[in-house]
C-alpha cells in the first residue's frame, strides 16, 4: 500500500519499496505479517486497488463527513462473503462477484455505493497467478461501479483448511433524503417488476462445475445495479421495496416481501422471463428457476400508478432492457406467494427448503 506522495524523492522511495511476489504459489509466509506478506499485498492488491484513502496504510479507513452529508442523511452498510465454486465461470468470476454483490446490496436500499473493504482467505498452495487474475477483475468491477476499495485484510490457512480462495467485502453508501425503501412499505395493489431473465447465474455455475455433459452458452448475469436503481428512483422516488434476487432466487425475495408487509403476492407465470436453456436444465434436474440464484437481477415493488413509468425507464437502461411486470400485491392470503400458471390455475410458491445448488456466491 503506497502513500501516493507528491514529493519526487518520496516517489522514488515508494517505487524502491514495492516488490513483486517471487513465489508461484501461496505459502504460509504470505500470511505471516512479514516481508512475503507485504510483497503480496503490494504486488497483488495495492497495484490494483490504490487510491488516496487506501494509500494511507492505516489500520482503518477514515473519511471526511462533510461531503458525505451533502449527498444524503443516512448511511447504508452491508457485508457479504463469497465462496463460489468454481472461482471462474462463464460471464464472471469470484472477484467481480464480490464487488457487484456488495454494490447491489447497497444500491437496492437506494444508496449510492461509495466505499468497500476487501478481506481474503487464501489456501496454502493457491497459484499466485489465480489471485492476480481475481484482483484484476475486482479492480475493473470497482471502476465500473465507481466505488473505492479503501481497506482490507489477508489471511493464509493450511492446505485443506479452505477451498482455494474466499473473499469478504463490506460496503458503505449514502441514502438520499427523499428515499425510504423498505419491505414493510409494500401495499395491496402495488406492481412487481423484475429487470430481466432469472436463473442464469445459478445455471452457469452448475454447467461450469462440469457435472453435466451439457453444451450451452449461458453466462452469469453478474453486473452492478446502482445505475439502474438511480434511473428507477429518478422517475419514482416512492419505490416501496427493492431487493436483488441472489441466493434463493425470485421466490425467496417475494416470500420475504409478503411476510414483511403481511400481504399476499400473485405472480403471473407467463410474464416471468426465463431462458429456454435455463428451463431445459431445470427440467432435466428437477429444479425450479424461481429458486435459482441471480447476481444481476433486482425485484422492484412500486405503486400501480407508477408501474408503467418505472418499466419504461428500466427498459431504457442496459441492465433493465428486458424488464417485465411479473405480478401484483394482494390483500390475502397474507404472507403467501401465489403463482398463476399458464393454464389459469394457482399454486403456492413457498420459501425454499434446503439448497438447490450450494456455493453459488
Amino acid at each position: 500500500m503506497n502513500i501516493s506522495p507528491t514529493n519526487p524523492i518520496q516517489k522514488i522511495e515508494q517505487v524502491r519499496r514495492r516488490h513483486k511476489v517471487q513465489d508461484t504459489h501461496i505459502t504460509l509466509a504470505h500470511g505471516s505479517g512479514g516481508k512475503a506478506m507485504r510483497d503480496l499485498i503490494d504486488d497483488i492488491f495495492i497495484s490494483n486497488f490504490d487510491n488516496p484513502i487506501l494509500s494511507q496504510l492505516e489500520d482503518q479507513a477514515s473519511f471526511n463527513l462533510t461531503p458525505l452529508l451533502q449527498q444524503g442523511d443516512r448511511l447504508a452498510f452491508t457485508t457479504d462473503s463469497y465462496v463460489v465454486d468454481p472461482l471462474f465461470f462463464p460471464g464472471s468470476d469470484i472477484g467481480e462477484l464480490a464487488i457487484n454483490g456488495t454494490v447491489n446490496d447497497l444500491a437496492v436500499s437506494g444508496a449510492k455505493p461509495l466505499y468497500l473493504t476487501c478481506s481474503v482467505i487464501l489456501e496454502e498452495g493457491l497459484p499466485v497467478e489465480t489471485l492476480r487474475r481475481v484482483a484484476a477483475s475486482m479492480k475493473i468491477a470497482a471502476e465500473k461501479a465507481s466505488i473505492q476499495i479503501v481497506a482490507g485484510d489477508t489471511k493464509v490457512v493450511h492446505r485443506g483448511a479452505a477451498d482455494k480462495l474466499f473473499i469478504n467485502t463490506a460496503g458503505i453508501g449514502i441514502i438520499p433524503r427523499i428515499v425510504n425503501i423498505s419491505a414493510h412499505s409494500i401495499k395491496p395493489g402495488d406492481a412487481i417488476i423484475i429487470n430481466g431473465e432469472i436463473g442464469n447465474h445459478g445455471t452457469a455455475i452448475l454447467i461450469a462445475r462440469g457435472e453435466l455433459a451439457l453444451d450451452t452458452n449461458i453466462e452469469s448475469d453478474c453486473q452492478p445495479l446502482h445505475s439502474l436503481v438511480e434511473t428507477i428512483l429518478h422517475v419514482c422516488p416512492q419505490v416501496h421495496a427493492m431487493r436483488d434476487a441472489t441466493r434463493g432466487g425470485l421466490a425467496t425475495v417475494l416470500n420475504e416481501f409478503a411476510l414483511s408487509s403481511d400481504v399476499g403476492i400473485r405472480l403471473f407465470e407467463e410474464s416471468i422471463p426465463v431462458r429456454e436453456e435455463v428451463n431445459g436444465v431445470c427440467e432435466i434436474l428437477g429444479l425450479d428457476p424461481l429458486y435459482l440464484a441471480n447476481e444481476g437481477k433486482l425485484v422492484v415493488v412500486v405503486p400501480k400508478k407508477n408501474a408503467e413509468n418505472v418499466l419504461s425507464a428500466m427498459k431504457s437502461h442496459p441492465a433493465g432492457k428486458d424488464a417485465c411486470i411479473i405480478g401484483e400485491v394482494i390483500t390475502s392470503p397474507p404472507g403467501i406467494v401465489l403463482l398463476k400458471t399458464a393454464f389459469g390455475a394457482e399454486r403456492i410458491v413457498d420459501m425454499l427448503v434446503g439448497d438447490q445448488l450450494p456455493r453459488i456466491c
